[in-house]
């Protein structure tokens, strides 16, 4: 029975809820935060808050998929084409990377091509796969799948020179 990423439709503001239901149940979900910084009255607070509005993504096998819909919280499983819509492990490596790693996030609708690869090669940096470009301490990575390109703001103090790890992929800085 292979397992294979999907992605849960859930109500508005419940995604860390349903998250934390899931796990009790054992099922593997990834309900990728956002670390932002708001203005809280006259305090700046770093608040947590899920990257993709109502959306969680479970690793399951598709007949285990007809007994999340009865899980509180769930209103559909997000189809393409008539079958459920699947995503990569490069794709949710690259999510939990940028979640991990970095604050700020920003998804922009992307019309990339399903399964567009880049290979980039230049003297300043090389990038093999689905990280798009570093340019200007903005990194950017696409995520066909999805219909997004994720963007970032990264530290490049103490990078030259350096490897950055990047799921699958690696880019070298010089």
């Amino acid at each position: 029975m292979q397992k294979n990423w999907y992605i849960i439709y859930t109500k508005p503001g419940t995604e860390k809820k349903l998250a934390a239901l899931l796990t009790k149940r054992k099922i593997e979900n990834f309900c990728p935060l956002n670390c932002k910084e708001m203005w809280l009255g006259r305090k700046k607070k770093i608040v947590r808050l899920p990257l993709f509005s109502s959306y969680v993504f479970v690793n399951t096998s598709e007949t285990q998929l007809k007994q999340l819909k009865d899980i509180e919280h769930i209103l559909s499983l997000v189809y393409w084409k008539g079958n459920p819509a699947k995503v990569s492990d490069d794709e949710i490596d690259i999510i939990k990377q940028f979640s991990n790693n970095y604050q700020n996030i920003k998804l922009i609708r992307s019309k990339v091509v399903e399964n567009a690869m880049v290979t980039i090669n230049s003297p300043s940096y090389s990038i093999d796969g689905n990280l798009l470009s570093v340019k200007n301490r903005t990194m950017k990575a696409n995520l066909p799948s999805l219909g997004y390109i994720v963007t970032a703001e990264i530290e490049t103090e103490g990078v030259i020179g350096s490897e950055i790890s990047f799921a699958k992929n690696r880019l070298m800085l010089q």
